[in-house]
């Protein structure tokens, strides 16, 4: 991110407009929501506002009576003099806000949905005013109206909530279980003392069942990349999970939903190089939940699909520990689909079929006879590196040499790559493209119907 959001208390600060336009009424509007000073200087006179220094020159502006935790803002009409008073204050030591200029700005005035104790806070950076009111309506939709009396229940109860449970984990799903339950319901619709019986009674009850915080682990599928393709279920367990255990092909904007504070483990498996051996994966996740924390197993594609997720789920069940399973679009059809080509029609392919491309040993011990048939599509996952040899053992076994054939590298996300050839020619292509793993391998006819039915930029 090229700026950092952050949150001042207004009466920390002291701020200084300079201008005595519209530029600068907007400012001043928009200052006037908070509890902090303001002092307001032009180079013209305005019969608007008697509260307007006006001064000769910025020169004559005298910053020595300011502390460093004054902040300016610059809001003349007239963009000389905004860069003119940048500069000034600028040599003083200060930050400054210059209207309508991102590269002369040292911070930004965000817009503001407030539900106050609650604040949202939308910026476009500078760059796009009418993107930014956009994004700050469809936030103002979602918000209820009465959040902030949400809001200040919670705060009210925090102290107690903290009495009843010592654990912190304890206390998040508390809070989790409540705040969107029955007690917001009441507050939204404005019963906010029957909201704090229900919260009584929830701390009561509490006390006397002695509830103590149970583990659990989510198995989730985050799919092949493209943030967009996860499904709510899977967001929704990303952002009240306490550890993140994750594979090298979790996506980095993946990453990026899942709960701000929780830990994050990578485990992931690169060829002839683990992170950490599988049942170490299998053990640690029992681990953590048996600590009473919410545990995100979080892997690429589909956790069934050779994601080794049934090997997790089977130490889980042994040793008595709770676990959800939420599926993930597979590599193969999310690759497929966002390369324009479908892995079964009816003029071309009846059945598909996922193969692991990962050769043990380097070996040819797949069941080669039983991948030649006619009318069906082979999918081989991580095959990058035996690509030579699955062309080689098929052509062996019959399949026509002149068989079309994709690679796929980074299929979904936006440097996604596509190879597309044959049986006989597709090692040498792939060479040719200088094509990374992650990788799909799709052979067969279907893959004609790539350059009819492509839709993606790559």
């Amino acid at each position: 991110m090229s700026w950092l959001p952050v949150f001042f208390k207004p009466r920390a600060i002291h701020l200084v407009v300079f201008g005595a336009g519209a530029r600068a009424e907007r400012k001043l509007r928009f200052l006037e929501r908070f509890d902090c000073s303001v002092d307001r200087f032009a180079l013209e006179s305005s019969d608007t506002n008697s509260a307007i220094s006006v001064v000769s020159s910025i020169e004559a502006i005298d910053l020595r009576v300011y502390s460093l935790s004054t902040l300016f803002i610059a809001a003349c009409e007239d963009d000389r003099h905004n860069d003119a008073f940048a500069q000034h204050v600028r040599a003083a030591g200060f930050q400054v806000h210059v209207s309508e200029s991102l590269a002369q700005s040292d911070f930004l005035l965000p817009a503001l949905i407030d539900r106050d104790p609650v604040m949202v806070a939308v910026s476009s950076a500078g760059q796009h005013p009418t993107l930014t009111r956009l994004v700050r309506s469809r936030i103002e939709t979602a918000l209820p109206a009465r959040l902030g009396a949400l809001a200040n229940i919670a705060v009210s109860y925090r102290d107690k909530v903290r009495q009843a449970f010592s654990s912190i984990n304890a206390r998040r799903r508390f809070w989790e279980r409540h705040l969107e339950g029955r007690v917001a319901d009441l507050v939204y619709s404005g019963h906010d003392d029957e909201a704090r019986a229900a919260l009584d009674s929830a701390l009561e009850q509490s006390k006397a069942s002695n509830i103590t915080a149970e583990g659990e682990v989510y198995l989730v599928g985050a799919g092949p990349g493209d943030p967009d393709l996860l499904s709510f279920k899977a967001l929704r367990l990303m952002r009240q999970a306490d550890v993140v255990l994750f594979d090298r092909l979790v996506s980095q904007d993946i990453l990026n939903l899942v709960r701000q504070d929780a830990d994050l483990i990578d485990v992931g498996k690169r060829r002839a190089e683990h992170t950490m051996p599988q049942d170490g994966i299998n053990q640690l996740l029992a681990d953590l939940a048996k600590q009473g924390k919410r545990v995100l197993r979080l892997k690429g594609g589909d956790p069934f699909i050779f994601g080794r997720g049934g090997e997790e789920i089977e130490t889980l069940a042994e040793q008595g520990v709770s676990f959800q399973v939420v599926p993930g679009i597979t590599a193969a059809a999310g690759c497929a689909s966002y390369s324009g080509i479908p892995l079964t029609h009816r003029d071309y392919a009846q059945s598909v079929r996922f193969v692991t491309g990962h050769l043990k040993n380097h070996s040819s011990d797949l069941a080669w006879d039983d991948l030649v048939g006619a009318h069906q599509t082979l999918v081989f996952y991580m095959g990058l590196v035996a690509l030579p040899e699955i062309a080689t053992q098929l052509i062996a076994h019959g399949k026509s040499a002149g068989t079309p054939v994709a690679v796929i590298s980074k299929g979904t996300l936006p440097d996604q790559a596509v190879v597309i050839s044959d049986l006989e020619n597709i090692s040498e292509a792939v060479r040719t493209a200088k094509i990374k793993a992650p990788t799909i391998i799709i052979v067969g006819d279907v893959v004609k119907l790539r350059e009819k039915l492509s839709w993606s930029s790559s």
